[in-house]
């Protein structure tokens, strides 16, 4: 199998798997290869993923007997334990697309009891999808108080979830009019900053669910913050925001909002670290050519401010010409009220 992961070329990696399985038929990672890239359909994905767990399974279970005999029998524990919790995970996420989400849910909530310290891979992130497809909103809020920690690391699907569930319970009655005359009420605050706070974690992400740019399918990979992490978020989760009256509307209204509060991104964030610069690049190894990768938006200069640079430039310009060559300015600078007499005379 290892000969099958470093294989580049697709049909290599599966007759590689073919011939783990020909020397041994528990080999777990070989049906996960096969189910990866070769299964045609999520059902026949599933299929091969539940013969991957039950080797996964009795491999575990010979691991952990054998885990206190040496440092190597440790290292194959933990090696073990992921290939299972990854197979586990993919099967939840097949029984979502097949549309069993309560089973889907079962699946990642037993993941999470029993492998508490894996929480680096993001199982909660499926977990709040399948419940706001389920429409379990309460579920929800009991997912985000555990991991929208301030000690735990964050992501769109994080904070764009807890702002959508703070912007359900007023973007129905929201109307841009009446907040202008009567002000904002708490809860209405307390769901716009909640809209600010996750734009400032990942600004690509409100021109996705606005469907201001088009969707491509997510990359395989994505980056935290980035534009690849914005599609995917959207990607999954737009029709949620769809599902609540007056949610996109209270998005578009005030998601702009954040960019005053934060003047310079790059150096100093409010809530989080500065926007690291260098998100662009490893979009574009992310993202196909074709599309065209979201930066974080400048902030744009008032025109005063480019009037008066351009004012003082060109006192300056001719203050020094005039002190290098002042014959030459002389005789130009009488032509030019020369003709600026022409003028005022003809009009």
């Amino acid at each position: 199998m290892q000969k099958a992961w470093r294989e580049r070329n697709p049909p290599a990696r599966i007759k590689a798997a073919y011939q783990a399985l020909e020397l041994n038929n528990d080999c777990a990672t070989a049906y996960v290869l096969l189910a990866e890239e070769e299964a045609t359909t999520i059902v026949d994905a599933e299929r091969l993923f539940k013969q991957a767990l039950r080797a996964g399974e009795a491999i575990y279970r010979r691991s952990q007997q054998c885990q206190h005999q040496s440092p190597q029998h440790e290292a194959q524990l933990r090696r073990d334990t992921n290939v299972l919790v990854y197979i586990k995970r993919r099967l939840a996420m097949c029984a979502r697309k097949l549309g069993r989400i309560r089973e889907a849910v079962k699946i990642m909530r037993e993941l999470m009891k029993e492998f508490p310290p894996l929480t680096m891979l993001n199982i909660h992130e499926n977990l709040l999808e399948s419940l706001l497809e389920l429409q379990a909103y309460a579920d929800v809020q009991a997912v985000l108080a555990k991991y929208d920690d301030i000690s735990l690391p964050k992501s769109a699907a994080i904070c764009y979830t807890a702002a959508l569930l703070k912007t359900r319970t007023v973007s129905d009655k929201f109307s841009p009019e009446t907040a202008s005359r009567r002000g904002l009420s708490t809860a209405e605050i307390n769901a716009v900053e909640a809209i600010h706070r996750a734009v400032e974690f990942n600004p690509h992400v409100p021109k996705y669910l606005l469907e201001m740019k088009s969707l491509i399918l997510p990359p395989e990979h994505i980056l935290k913050r980035g534009d690849s992490e914005a599609i995917a978020y959207a990607f999954f989760h737009l029709q949620h925001w769809k599902r609540i009256e007056g949610a996109l509307n209270l998005l578009q209204c005030t998601w702009e909002g954040t960019f005053r509060m934060i003047p310079y991104p790059l150096e100093k964030g409010h809530l989080f670290y500065p926007y690291p610069s260098c998100t662009e690049t490893a979009d574009r190894e992310l993202l196909p050519a074709f599309h065209h990768v979201s930066v974080y938006p400048k902030k744009e200069l008032p025109f005063f401010i480019h009037f008066t640079a351009g004012l003082c430039s060109s006192t300056a310009m001719i203050a020094f010409l005039t002190h290098q060559f002042p014959e030459i300015m002389g005789v130009f600078a009488k032509a030019v009220s020369m003709i600026s007499r022409t003028c005022v005379e003809y009009w």
